[in-house]
């Protein structure tokens, strides 16, 4: 996702800094073009920032961090990539509608019908397939396996603790 959101972003950067608007084209289209191009920009640099320090921070937490570290870090971890994918996923919405905007500002209003009709066709498109494959892969929350082991989990195991496995019996019983 780290390398898809960059390359996004540097698409939003060119559509602020190399594209010629027509001066005589309608305000609110061009007010509306540079602010939905710079949010998808910003959201995709946000998505950028989020991968890149978690890919760095989360993994020294986890190797490198006090006792019991490892499964904050891999919650975490979880939660941030969360936001992480919600920004990519807007921005990606952004571009298409930047896209769009694009468009109007450039073409007759047939042609930017047709441009429109295609790339709202595209976008449902990838939020169906995005949205399919989510679906398949989810992993619930009642699902989740943690491998994680409470106090009492390990004295029992190591025979800590009192009931049938809790070790020899004292002398004279």
């Amino acid at each position: 996702m780290l390398t898809q959101a960059a390359l996004l972003s540097g698409f939003a950067y060119s559509g602020l800094t190399q594209v010629a608007i027509p001066v005589d084209s309608e305000y609110v289209l061009k007010l509306l073009y540079l602010l939905v191009t710079t949010t998808a920009m910003c959201l995709e640099l946000i998505a950028v920032m989020n991968c890149t320090l978690l890919s760095m921070m989360g993994p020294g937490l986890a190797l490198r961090g006090p006792d019991g570290s490892m499964h904050p870090a891999v919650d975490g971890m979880m939660e941030e990539y969360q936001t992480a994918y919600l920004c990519f996923v807007l921005g990606m919405i952004a571009f298409h509608f930047s896209a769009a905007l694009f468009g109007w500002i450039m073409f007759n209003w047939i042609v930017s019908s047709c441009v429109s009709a295609s790339i709202l066709s595209s976008l449902y498109l990838l939020v169906r397939y995005a949205s399919r494959v989510y679906a398949r892969f989810r992993l619930l929350p009642e699902d989740v396996v943690t491998g994680r082991f409470s106090g009492d989990a390990l004295a029992q195991q190591a025979g800590l603790t009192g009931g049938p496995s809790a070790g020899p019996s004292a002398p004279g019983e």
